[in-house]
């Protein structure tokens, strides 16, 4: 298989993942040894450190590395061979921060839509859900998923079936990954259901504003932040990383037509 050429049939994550599985298969890298820094594995494959999180994060739900933040990944057992059924799972899997990059593109747009379209019940659902998840955090309560629920209820303030039902199908999306959902799992913490409680509020109060391009932007930074919060936590390497699947700066330019 020739580096930096990865196949049509699989994403890049999956064949670097799969290329890292045969290495440890092969002896390579024993168990308890450390795999190469994330910056090296991407160079080598020409490709983001963001590619490489992904390949790592497929080997750390098989069970076959560790990722320690701050310390690196470590091989904790020597895989079985893939068989056909297991490399069709993880082709079938959409990688975490490609559902991220969807969600910037459409719910930054959304957000600014909902300005212009949103009712007085809209508003009022939408800061219930925010006062709900307050009290859920002061308590420590996780049986709610507030924050995928004020992520809906924004697109239904569009009054757009059509901008729903394509949330709602990425969120299904989200919660039926086993990739997003160990990604997930680094970030659930009290201190970052504060950090996104307060960046809500931020995008609810640019709606009550009706302000179209200041919804967008309250938007765009807060999945640029989940984002780099989880590239953080699942870099393995320096925290000066680069690499990103898509670019960070806006595209939003000019005013909403």
């Amino acid at each position: 298989m020739e580096k930096g050429a990865p196949g049509q049939d699989k994403k890049q994550y999956q064949e670097i993942g799969q290329h890292l599985r045969q290495q440890i298969i092969d002896g390579d890298y024993p168990v308890g040894s450390r795999l190469p820094p994330e910056r090296h594995i991407a160079e080598s494959w020409g490709v983001s450190r963001t590619i490489v999180r992904e390949a790592l994060l497929m080997l750390e739900l098989e069970g076959t590395v560790d990722i320690r933040q701050s310390s690196g990944v470590y091989v904790m057992r020597i895989p079985s061979e893939s068989s056909d059924e297991e490399e069709a799972f993880f082709r079938s899997d959409v990688g975490p921060f490609e559902m991220l990059q969807a969600r910037q593109l459409l719910e930054s747009n959304i957000a600014a839509f909902a300005a212009k379209m949103a009712t007085k019940a809209d508003i009022e659902n939408l800061k219930r859900i925010l006062e709900q998840e307050q009290r859920a955090i002061a308590v420590n309560d996780e049986s709610q998923d507030n924050d995928k629920m004020f992520h809906l209820l924004l697109a239904g303030a569009t009054q757009n079936q059509m901008l729903l039902d394509t949330v709602t199908s990425i969120w299904r999306h989200h919660e039926n990954s086993p990739l997003w959902q160990q990604l997930r799992s680094h970030i659930e913490t009290r201190a970052y259901r504060l950090k996104w409680l307060g960046e809500h509020q931020t995008i609810l109060a640019a709606l009550r504003r009706r302000d179209v391009l200041g919804s967008w932007q309250a938007m765009w930074q807060h999945l640029e932040n989940v984002k780099n919060s989880l590239l953080e936590l699942s870099d393995a390497d320096a925290p000066d990383f680069d690499g990103y699947l898509f670019e960070s700066v806006p595209i939003f330019q000019g005013k909403l037509v």
